[in-house]
């Protein structure tokens, strides 16, 4: 519909967006200011432990600075009561006092058709529930009592029974004024095609009511009581309520338990999800009828960062979660993946908990897996890789799936993943034994005092420039976004600099001071830690920051002297690799070749010491660690293997 002008505006000005969030969170008091309008509270997008959801109320926005969620009063009641844009003006308006202005005659039909069918589907559940307490339903009672439901959860789940009738819900409604269209429409009835009354969709089967997130009956599935029947289980057709592929059974009190700190697992049935409810995991859902949608993906990253898929024990099961993959690959981000759990063989989640209690799926979930070794298996389960060719095709596969992965720091990870994952199938057999995959390390090929050295000197060296990149660019904000993408794939060797590294990307770019966003968001002690280092403290640009072009340099040079530091250590492994199986001249001059390389890069760093352009009381890195590697190359032997 079309809003007069000023409506909006109005109503953001008598909204307070502090209330409207108040509902749903719980104030960090130590962090907020309520006087000043700005709040703090642990994300309701995502789970949480500290408070990195911010109010300015004064501004009427919001802004998470963990999972990035922003907006307005009206975008937060569209993302946590998943209605539509006008839906929650119409809310707010209501909460504020105002008037909705008249609809256009076509968005009013419509709102009202959908309340329609909304009440058409809420009587068909009471019918449903009713029918469940007759006579008629004592098989159905017998089912559901042979399957551990309780009454209790019977009621919970809205669980009913559709009379063995061709008309028996169509007569009640119609009974109760409801117009034919409207059955027809809610997808309980199909016209006859013999010119008789319509007949009911359900028929002689347990029904479990779907609901949208907001509790509200959309849709129903029904499970068949005779074994003959060709459908064991049916769903609503799509509707004006139902889209399949955008619907989760149970996603409203499941987003309820996951905000409460309970995994979201995801099951394949209606059974799996009430099993898995009854027993203690109320983060369970499951899809209607298809198979896991990018649509299905997003809702459940809104619910969880790290949903676990549970799958049943067996054939179908397995190829479920490898289609997933597929499907989850492009979409994957920092921080939002999945894990994936499989019931022993033969068992789905509902049979492991009747059978062995609900122990013994907390114990299948502690042993999830993440994607990146599902996508392994699926990759290598049942082939032999006994030949180059075979060895390239996999490579190739993997990199094709990798590769649509579109977070650059997301998919570097991947890549280091599948390496070792390599190393570990690919790598010979020592002293006659078999190979032992998934368990063995690379092996240290030259046993010299001076190649510990020269690992050490290297982890020490790149701290130093890490902490040279972060510094600078936290005195110099202006370049943080001109350097995100390199500041993406840069691998900190300090969990403490990964952490400052991944603030600065939450807040480049963002509103206020970066170096204030991120001392807010981390704490005073990190930054204070980095910037009075003595190698940091020295650096011209960060003892005397407003030189933007310095900064850059500063930035640009370290970062290259970085990536050639580190493209040498992946040279060196890639030829150890080499040498395993046989060490010859092109090896050692690929080693020499790398170790020039690196030298290039490092040219800078001669008697004036402008490696970070210290001054004359000495610079923190030793002329010996940097000529540690040459001390190595000259120590090595190459032999043939005979």
């Amino acid at each position: 519909m079309s809003l007069p002008p000023g409506f909006l505006d109005e109503l953001r000005t008598r909204t307070s967006l502090a209330q409207v969030v108040g509902r749903k969170v719980m104030w960090d008091t130590r962090k907020s200011n309520q006087g000043k309008g700005d709040l703090w509270a642990p994300c309701p997008f995502h789970q949480e432990k500290t408070a990195s959801f911010h109010v300015d109320d004064r501004k009427g926005f919001y802004y998470c600075f963990g999972c990035h969620a922003k907006g307005d009063a009206i975008k937060f009641v569209q993302e946590t009561e998943n209605v539509s844009f006008m839906e929650a003006i119409e809310i707010l308006a209501g909460e504020a006092g105002m008037q909705m202005p008249a609809r256009d005659p076509q968005a009013q039909q419509k709102a009202d058709r959908r309340t329609q069918l909304l009440e058409v589907t809420e009587a068909a559940q009471k019918f449903f529930r009713m029918s469940l307490r007759t006579g008629a339903a004592a098989a159905a009672r017998d089912y559901l009592a042979r399957r551990g439901l309780s009454d209790a959860a019977q009621e919970r789940f809205g669980i009913g029974f559709a009379p063995d009738d061709w008309q028996s819900l169509w007569d009640h409604l119609q009974g109760k004024g409801v117009e034919a269209d409207l059955i027809i429409a809610a997808g309980l009835a199909k016209p006859s095609q013999k010119g008789g009354k319509p007949y009911d969709v359900f028929r002689n089967r347990i029904m479990f009511p779907i609901a949208d997130p907001r509790g509200r009956v959309i849709a129903f599935g029904g499970r068949a009581m005779d074994p003959n029947d060709g459908a064991k289980y049916l769903n609503s057709p799509e509707t004006d309520l139902f889209d399949k592929s955008r619907t989760l059974y149970n996603h409203g009190p499941a987003r309820e338990a996951a905000g409460k700190g309970q995994p979201l697992l995801v099951a394949e049935g209606y059974m799996d999800v009430i099993a898995l409810s009854e027993a203690g995991f109320g983060a369970s859902v499951a899809p209607l009828g298809t198979a896991v949608t990018e649509s299905h993906l997003q809702m459940l990253w809104r619910i969880s960062n790290e949903p676990i898929i549970a799958l049943d024990g067996d054939k179908a099961g397995i190829r479920a979660a490898m289609r997933v993959i597929d499907i989850a690959l492009p979409l994957l981000e920092a921080g939002k993946g999945l894990r994936f759990a499989v019931m022993p063989e033969g068992k789905d989640p509902d049979d492991l908990i009747r059978a062995e209690g609900a122990g013994a799926v907390q114990a299948v979930l502690d042993q999830a897996m993440p994607m990146v070794r599902l996508l392994w298996q699926r990759e290598t389960e049942g082939k032999v890789f006994d030949s180059p060719e075979r060895k390239a095709a996999l490579d190739k596969a993997l990199r094709e799936k990798i590769k649509l992965i579109q977070d650059p720091t997301l998919r570097s990870h991947y890549g280091e993943e599948i390496k070792q994952l390599r190393w570990d199938l690919f790598r010979p057999a020592r002293s006659g034994g078999a190979r032992k995959p998934w368990s063995a390390q690379p092996q240290v090929w030259a046993e010299t005092k001076s190649s510990l050295l020269v690992a050490a000197g290297d982890i020490a060296q790149d701290r130093l420039r890490e902490a040279v990149i972060l510094a600078t660019v936290l005195t110099t904000p202006e370049i943080a976004e001109e350097f995100e993408p390199q500041l993406e794939r840069m691998l900190c060797s300090d969990p403490d600099h990964a952490r400052l590294r991944d603030a600065i990307l939450r807040h480049a770019g963002a509103p206020g001071n970066l170096r204030d966003n991120v001392a807010e968001e981390l704490g005073p002690d990190p930054l204070e830690t980095l910037l009075s280092a003595r190698h940091v403290a020295v650096v011209p640009c960060v003892r005397t920051p407003g030189n933007v072009e310095m900064a850059r340099m500063t930035v640009a040079e370290t970062l290259a002297k970085l990536e050639a530091q580190r493209g040498l250590k992946a040279e060196i492994a890639e030829a150890e690799h080499d040498l395993n199986a046989l060490a010859d001249e092109v090896l050692t001059r690929r080693l020499r070749d790398a170790a020039k390389a690196r030298d290039a890069a490092l040219q800078t760093d001669r008697e004036d010491k402008r490696e970070f352009d210290l001054g004359p009381n000495g610079a923190p890195i030793s002329r010996e660690e940097r000529d540690a590697f040459s001390a190595l190359m000259d120590q090595i032997t190459f032999t043939k293997r005979r």
